[in-house]
């Protein structure tokens, strides 16, 4: 990815920064992380040098914001929907059954 990306998102929580990343790559939007190993420095280097980070490049952005955004609210364009191979109900934002792995139709 170039070096005029631009930062979507940041957040002390790692685990959360990871799943925006995933969230972006799904829906076809290519992101990167950035500070993913700094959270050691805190205290040594500015928090907001320290926090995980998605970058996009720019013609991407208002998409990924706007994802991010509805992610972090509970809103998903995808509707909800039935495993058929052992009926779980799942979200929308899922593409395969979290209990047993079968593939969203």
């Amino acid at each position: 990815m170039a070096d005029d990306s631009v930062r979507v998102f940041a957040h002390s929580n790692a685990l959360l920064v990871s799943h925006v990343h995933n969230l972006l790559e799904a829906a076809g939007i290519p992101a990167r992380l950035h500070n993913m190993t700094l959270g050691g420095g805190a205290g040594e280097l500015p928090l907001g040098e320290c926090e995980p980070e998605v970058w996009v490049r720019p013609h991407n952005r208002q998409r990924a914001e706007a994802l991010i955004r509805d992610a972090l609210n509970g809103i998903s364009a995808a509707p909800g929907w039935t495993c058929r191979g052992c009926g779980e109900a799942l979200e929308g934002a899922f593409e395969s059954c979290w209990n047993c792995g079968t593939h969203r139709p």
